[in-house]
Formats: C-alpha cells, structure tokens, sequence
C-alpha cells in the first residue's frame, strides 16, 4: 500500500530533530560544493551557447529546488555536461525561446514520470548505450573547448563535430600562446593540486589564481568580460520566456531526450549517493523535483538542470548530513551573485576550458571502453554506433538508434535461451551436482541465486536484494545455474556487486554459469577481479571452498579477515 510519507521530500524527514552539528556539517558542506559549482555552471552556461550567468541562475534556482523537495539526502542539482551538446543543437535551431519551451516540457515529462512511477523506465537503458553517449558526450564537449583553450581566432563554429573541427583546423595558425600557457597552467593546477590537498578543488584554486592574474599581470587573454560583458549583479531576474507554439511539435524529441537525460543522470547520481552515504533515495520523489526544477529554472534564464554525480560525490566528502547541504550550495552561489558579480568579469575563458576538459575526461567513463570491447560483438555494435551518431548526428538519434538496437538484441538473446532437448541419463547424472536439495550449507555462507535471463532492466533486482550487505555472511554464493542469459548491464551488476561484497570483507563465489554467461565472463577482466579459483562449475564445488575459506578464518569478523587476506596470513 503506498502510504503519504513515500511522496514527501526528504528535507521534511531530516529536519525533524534537526541538530546544531548536523547544521554545522551541512554548512560546511554547502560552501565548499558551492565555490566547486561557481566554475561549473559558468562553464556548463558557456558551452551550452548561453551566456555564464545563466549557468549561474540553474545552480541558483534549480540547485535549491532539487535539494528542498528531491527523494535524495545529499543530491546536488544543477546544469551538467549531459546537456551542454543538447542544448547547444536546441539554441542553434530555434533559438533561447525554444530552449526554454523545451525545458518546460521536460519538467513536466519528469513530473509525470515520477508521479506515476515510470521512473523505474531508465533502468532498461542498456550499458552499452549509456557508455556510448557519454563517451560521445565528452568528445563533443572537449571538442567545444579546443577554441578558448588555444586561444584561436575564427569564425563563428558550427555546431556539427565535423565541420567544428574544420574550422578550429583550418584557423591553427591563429593560434595565442598567452592564452595557451594560461589555460595549461589551470589545466596543471587542477590536476595537481589534489596531490597537496584534496579539501579544496584544484578548479577553484586554479580559478582564483587565474583570475587575478588577468588584471594584475595585463594578460591580453579573452574573458568573461571581453565575450559577455561580465556578469549582472543581483538576484536571478524573473522573465516569462517568449513561447512560440507552432515549435512545440518540432521540440518534442528534444524535450523527451532531455528529460531522459535528467532521469538518468539524476538517478544515477542518487544511487552514487547511496552507496557514499548509506542512505536509500526515493526515485519518484527524486524525479518530482526534478521536473519541477525544470518547470522553474526557464522562467529565471536557467536551462535544462538535473543531479550532478561529482558536485553531489564532493557534498558527501566535505561532511553533508541533510539536503540543507544542497539549499546552502544554491545560497552561497546567490551569494555571490549578489555581491561578487563584478569581478566575474576577469574571469578567463581558457580557465575555464581547462575545467571542462577535465569535466569531459571525467565523465567519459574511457576506462569502460576496454570492458566493452571484451564483449560479445553485438554489445560492441551498439556501443559503436551509440557513440558515433551522438558525435556525427546527434544525441535524440543516437539514443533512438542505439535503444531500437539494443531491444533487438535483447530479443535475439531471450530467443537463444529457448532448448529443446531429451532427458536423458547423462543429463540427469550431470544434474545432480548442481541442486541442492542434499546439500549442506554452512551457517557462515549465503546462496543467492539469479532465475532467468540477467539482461539490461532486470538487473535492480540484484540491488535490492543486496541492499543491506550486513545481513550476509562472510560467504556469499551467487548460483548461476538457473540464469539464462546475460549481458554487458547484468555483467556490470554483478561486478558492482563484487566489488561491494570485496569492500566489506566478503567472499563472492559464483557456480553453475552456462554457456552464454560464461563466455561472457571468462572474456571480461571479472575473473581477474574475484579469482579465478572462486569461479566454480557447479554448487557442490562451490560449497567446499566456501568451507574452506570459512575455516581458514573461523572466529573472526568479515573485516578482520579481510585485512587478513591482504596481508596473506
């Protein structure tokens, strides 16, 4: 039965019995993820084809709404590298009223989705084509950089990754070596810094120094004042967009995209968000907020907002408690709207490209590549093309494209999982090794079991059921006997799951995988990662090296063997 309580924000829950300590957590907290997102946002505003200050405005406005009636105890929202390609193409067409009618439908696309519960539809994006459009994502942003970081001179640059390129080729020789070794400097201190101290981020430190550099030292280099004017000072201004119905059935696509867009990233944040802080976010209210965010943050110049994985990471670390973190995030960035506005205007672009360089490197989540690459040559076919339309065509096609692939390939599987055979007495004396109505399992062992195919939309399942890993023994047995079928998302979970388990102290076995699973595990880096002699044909071989293990470390705690294991007594 769904009670009243599942559809209140979560500020309502934490502040009941609201602490001095947990203020003083969160307020800390929210002035260091506000100073992290003063880069961001004018950099996400810039890049997007719109002016710093409206980056600025979405952190202000979204930020805040997010934080005050998000499902999330720790979410930070505002605008995010996911949309500056997107919006770009949406501005490049129909101009700022069709971005800001866009955004509104988005809103309320996500307030629906969230109020009946399709929330849970993100989770049947496959991995491949999540991999693929960040990995196109980040290139196209970098791509948006190249101009400010070397300082070239050109003329406008088109939207199109190919023809940008041209254009940014074709003007090389324009190129400023002031604004090089500027934008290197920030690039270096930004990657640097963390090495002497991980408190502060490097992309502020490297703002500040960059930005009094600019007038103390006459640096002839392009900035937020040379380009924009500066910023105005003041609160966001309330401005009802100028709406042109006949764009809205053009828009539609764009308008879905984004609001999956922010489903996702949203989602995807808050359950990084779980995992650092223990917490359980609620998805619909999550993405209630959300829409609402959206619904508001045009109507103050804002763009299209959602969760921030590194702003919200970066809110938990600096001590966050409560979603109040979030609300002084929003406030302190008014803050210095209010007040600092003005010398926003020696702001450096390429300073500012060299944080989006390090945004698009982060985001981009390279190192999955070769993961992806050690899989069947399907799941290779829709990552190559995901990733390739969302460079050459753009975002709403490649996803399209890269679903209607992926639904193929899930049809295709679930059909191979399909055998007709006889029973025979081969068969049945090949059985008997794998049920386990005879066996025996020891009190400090657990067997799960995954019943079915193990595909892209099914795999929460293994989430939920895991959830709270101090319910486990020091022994976990994942038997694959009965799942049929299993790909690049279900690879990854279980992975996800091991790597959990490992973190905890906890063994993970697995046994029984058939022929399709393992294949599919044997060619990726998971055996390497949980053990090659902890990958077991069939239960009964599973159950005695979980004795075995069980024994060599009888008595003690799961945390305590697992120091023991790393220091192989």
């Amino acid at each position: 039965m769904i009670r009243k309580e599942d559809w209140l924000p979560r500020s309502i829950f934490c502040l009941r019995g609201y602490t001095a300590e947990q203020f003083t957590h969160d307020l800390v907290a929210g002035i260091t993820v506000g100073l992290v997102a003063l880069p961001l946002a004018m950099a996400f505003g810039i890049a997007s084809g719109v002016t710093p200050q409206a980056g600025l405005y979405t952190a202000v406005v979204a930020g805040f709404l997010i934080s005050a009636l998000g499902g999330s105890r720790t979410q930070i929202g505002g605008p995010t590298g996911a949309f500056v390609v997107i919006v770009a193409g949406i501005i490049a067409k129909f101009g700022i009223s069709g971005l800001s009618l866009v955004t509104l439908i988005a809103g309320v696309l996500l307030v629906v989705m969230g109020a009946t519960g399709l929330g849970t539809a993100v989770k049947f994006i496959p991995r491949p084509v999540i991999i693929g459009f960040t990995n196109g994502i980040a290139l196209l942003i970098a791509s948006t950089q190249v101009k400010d970081f070397l300082g070239l001179r050109t003329p406008a640059v088109p939207s199109e990754f190919l023809k940008r390129m041209e254009v940014l080729v074709a003007h090389l020789g324009t190129i400023q070596w002031q604004t090089v070794t500027l934008a290197s400097l920030s690039l270096a201190i930004i990657l640097l810094w963390p090495r002497w101290n991980k408190r502060i981020p490097g992309s502020i430190i490297a703002l500040f120094v960059a930005t009094l550099a600019v007038p103390l030292l006459h640096l002839p280099v392009e900035t937020v004042g040379t380009r924009f004017g500066g910023i105005p000072q003041g609160f966001p201004p309330f401005t009802f967009p100028h709406l042109r119905i006949e764009h809205l059935l053009p828009l539609l696509p764009s308008a879905f995209t984004v609001a999956m867009l922010a489903a996702v990233e949203s989602l995807l944040s808050a359950v990084v968000a779980d995992g650092m802080s223990g917490d359980k976010h609620n998805s619909n209210v999550e993405l209630i907020a959300q829409g609402v965010a959206n619904l508001v943050s045009p109507l103050f110049g804002g763009i299209p907002a959602t969760g921030a994985i590194a702003r919200t990471a970066t809110n938990i670390r600096s001590g966050a408690r409560t979603p109040i973190s979030g609300m002084i995030h929003a406030l302190t960035l008014l803050a210095i709207l209010l007040v600092a506005a003005p010398l926003a205007r020696f702001v450096p672009l390429a300073t500012l490209a060299a944080v989006l360089f390090v945004v698009s490197w982060n985001m981009g989540e390279w190192r999955e590549i070769s993961s992806i690459l050690r899989l069947a040559k399907t799941d290779i076919a829709v990552w190559l093309v995901t990733f390739t339309l969302t460079v050459v065509a753009d975002l709403t096609v490649a996803v399209g494209v890269g679903m209607a692939l992926a639904a193929l390939l899930y049809i295709y599987r679930i059909a191979e999982t399909t055998t007709v055979a006889p029973v025979t007495e081969e068969y049945l004396r090949d059985g008997r090794v794998h049920i386990l109505h005879d066996k025996e399992i020891p009190p400090d062992v657990t067997i799960l079991r995954i019943h079915g195919p193990f595909l892209f939309g099914t795999t929460e399942k293994l989430v939920e059921a895991t959830r709270e890993l101090r319910f486990l023994p020091s022994v976990v047995i994942l038997r694959l006997r009965n799942m049929t079928a299993l790909d690049a998302t279900g690879l990854h979970a279980i992975e996800t799951f091991a790597g959990r388990l490992h973190k905890s102290g906890r063994t993970l076995l697995l046994c029984g995988a058939r022929e399709q699973p393992a294949e599919l595990l044997a060619g990726s880096e998971f055996v390497n990662r949980v053990g090659e002699e902890n990958i077991l044909p069939n239960v009964e071989t599973a159950l005695s090296r979980a004795r075995e293990i069980t024994a060599a470390f009888s008595g003690i705690g799961p945390e305590l063997a697992a120091d023991l294991k790393r220091m192989k007594l």
